[in-house]
């Protein structure tokens, strides 16, 4: 790991600048694949669907009393 500090210190500072933002860009692509791979998991197992299902109830209720309210305004 010393090698490669010393290294770096060699180069320029637009020469840093490039290598850190080539490895954020790693580093990102690394977990948006990671995280597509966990969220395709939890949409697999039944047991979350049924949670899913019921977390989003009430966000239907209300979408029914606003299309209810608006029916109800227009006519």
């Amino acid at each position: 790991m010393k090698k490669i500090v010393h290294h770096l210190r060699n180069h320029s500072d637009e020469n840093k600048r490039h290598i850190l933002n080539v490895s954020i860009v790693v580093v990102c692509i690394i977990m948006v694949v990671l995280w597509f791979y966990s969220i395709g998991r939890s949409i697999n197992n039944s047991e979350d669907k049924v949670k899913i299902k019921q977390d989003l109830q009430p966000f239907s209720a209300l979408k029914d009393n606003l299309i209810g309210g608006y029916k109800s305004i227009s006519e």
